[in-house]
């Protein structure tokens, strides 16, 4: 691995085994003592949305929509108690993907985490893994709310690449002299933007891509056991967990 100026790295899927913006969102609805059913009926009306075609940036917008209204230190002070749970879990992250990670460190490359998720629940991730840059998605906050609405386009396809050329840049680098790593198909731009790439995991398009590019291959990441939620009893914590693995998967 040495030789990299900048490793670019996907997050959901690609260092962690779960999509950290839902494992958070059922974390946090629960907190503020929702039932299970309210976590469940969110997270179906997103999926139907993925299901009849709608893009990634639609549903991702559709997403923040969730926290409208919300102080952003307490979003941030449960995402933190998420992260201790995940953590605590032992199956948050892909061992694969971190692997790598850790390589690209012990090389002296800088760590960029580009994302679609937001900073809430990137930072504790982020600091981590000692991650050097994240770009994310951003949500507008206003006098210390959510809004709903995002202060620029969601972190993805496209976005990810932009990141690359400004990363690149910046550093008084070229993409050339870069590496990225992603898991879904939203990643292929920032993947196409690189000098190297590796694909984590089975998603088609990308293996294609990896076939006809050389690029290298790493296995996906394994589904983690649901967390147990907080404050609540052991008969409604097993309903829950009935109920997100009907609708966990995207």
């Amino acid at each position: 691995m040495n030789g990299y100026r900048t490793a670019f790295f996907d997050v959901d899927g690609t260092l962690t085994t779960a999509p950290s913006m839902f494992r958070f969102l059922r974390h946090y609805l629960a907190a503020l003592g929702n039932p299970p059913h309210e976590y469940t009926s969110r997270r179906r009306e997103l999926k139907a949305m993925n299901q009849v075609g709608c893009p990634r940036t639609v549903t991702n917008r559709a997403y923040f929509a969730n926290l409208e209204g919300a102080f952003a230190s307490e979003v941030s002070f449960h995402a933190e108690d998420w992260f201790r749970d995940e953590l605590r879990s032992g199956s948050f992250f892909h061992e694969h993907g971190v692997g790598a990670l850790r390589r690209h460190q012990d090389d002296g490359t800088r760590i960029v985490l580009v994302s679609g998720s937001f900073p809430a629940v990137l930072d504790p991730i982020a600091e981590h893994l000692g991650a050097d840059e994240v770009w994310c998605t951003e949500p507008d906050i206003a006098w210390g709310r959510y809004t709903g609405r995002l202060t620029r386009p969601p972190m993805l396809a496209g976005a990810k690449a932009e990141v690359v050329r400004a990363v690149a840049a910046r550093h008084r680098t070229t993409p050339a002299e870069c590496i990225a790593y992603g898991d879904h198909v939203s990643d292929l731009p920032m993947l196409r933007a690189v000098g190297s790439a590796v694909v984590v995991g089975g998603d088609k398009v990308l293996r294609t891509h990896a076939r006809i590019h050389g690029w290298s291959l790493l296995p996906a990441a394994p589904v983690p056991p649901a967390l147990d939620l907080p404050l609540w009893h052991t008969a409604q914590q097993s309903a829950a967990h009935d109920e997100v693995k009907e609708v966990e998967s995207v």
